[in-house]
């Protein structure tokens, strides 16, 4: 029996929780970076404006898409930011109407001054010497709390309550009738997988991830009636060999946690050992491609910046990494708090 789906939609309150982002940004625009004078200086391509600032590509990508989405800054007919109306009027320093002052109270608060260090080194937090464990973060070298029992338990957890809410909503509207074995790649808690084998009772399902967080999803699949279609199986996405004979390989929020030179290998990976006709699914939310918003995904992919070495993507970013590798992408198909399956079909 599938999984019931809510009765309403939470959507709303994951961008009410994202809401700080924007405070950020838009402090470290006005009070850090001046990125509303230089610009009213001259137009600049994001990559000029990018290095007169000394911001590299993820960084650069995060802070404009924001300022954008807000209605802030756009693009001319030659690609380069200007400001808008409103950004001009107010955002300038020394225009009658600056606002910028009362914006720069926050230009000293613990989440602003963190986040214009993110911003500046590129580096999510424990990377750097003397730092904590990172919470999702995988990399040589580097401690992850999704390696520690205790820290792995309660973030799987923590995440499976979006999970709990999105995965039914993907189950009813995602159509894996024929599909034999379903690999969720980095599935967490299972919930993907989980609500995927109670919709379709021919499937079976591997869930993919590190040894800690299984523990959960060991737990799940039993408690939903499916632990005998479902198998946990620990390893590293990068490295390790796929599990065999799958015919679906399952990316649920997994790619925005890395930049772009890993999505493309890891699109790259599994689109190779797919068979004819088999399916990659990422499902994610997808930035607007032009980059200009909308203002919950680019607010949330200030939030992946900020824990992660990726960021949110567009739909046009994954079509490319899709079609590289070989997969024809299928339409957009929409889950929930702005998620949606872009699915790549093997020939």
């Amino acid at each position: 029996m599938p999984l019931p789906v809510p009765a309403t939609d939470p959507t709303p309150i994951f961008e009410a929780f994202r809401g700080n982002y924007g405070t950020e940004l838009l402090t470290a625009a006005v009070a850090h970076f001046n990125v509303f004078g230089r610009l009213a200086e001259r137009p600049m391509t994001l990559a000029a404006l990018a290095g007169e600032l000394g911001l590299e590509p993820r960084p650069a990508a995060v802070l404009f898409t924001a300022l954008r989405a807000m209605g802030l800054l756009a693009a001319d007919e030659q690609h380069r930011l200007v400001l808008t109306p409103v950004a001009r009027e107010h955002l300038v320093p020394g225009a009658e109407f600056d606002v910028g002052a009362y914006v720069g109270l926050a230009a000293e608060t613990p989440g602003v001054l963190a986040m214009v260090e993110r911003l500046r080194t590129n580096r999510p937090p424990g990377t750097a010497e003397n730092e904590s464990g990172v919470a999702y973060l995988y990399r040589e070298g580097v401690r992850s709390a999704m390696d520690e029992e205790a820290s792995a338990r309660h973030l799987t957890l923590a995440l499976a309550g979006r999970a709990k809410n999105v995965a039914p909503v993907l189950a009813e509207r995602l159509s894996l009738a024929g599909a034999r074995l379903l690999v969720d790649v980095g599935g967490g808690s299972g919930m993907y997988a989980v609500a995927l084998l109670r919709r379709f009772a021919k499937l079976r399902a591997v869930v993919w991830d590190r040894a800690e967080v299984l523990k959960v999803a060991r737990e799940l699949g039993e408690a939903y009636g499916v632990s005998d279609r479902l198998e946990c199986r620990a390893g590293d996405m990068f490295s390790d060999p796929v599990p065999d004979d799958a015919d679906c390989l399952l990316l649920s929020n997994v790619l925005h946690d890395w930049d772009v030179p890993e999505c493309r290998r890891l699109v790259a990976r599994f689109a190779a050992v797919l068979p004819s006709g088999g399916r990659l699914l990422i499902h994610d939310v997808f930035l607007d491609d032009n980059h200009g918003g909308p203002l919950p995904v680019a607010l949330y992919s200030a939030a992946l910046f900020s824990i992660t070495e990726g960021r949110a993507y567009s739909a046009a970013e994954y079509r490319e990494w899709l079609v590289e590798s070989g997969l024809d992408p299928q339409p957009i198909v929409h889950t929930l708090v702005h998620c949606g399956v872009l699915e790549g079909r093997k020939p």
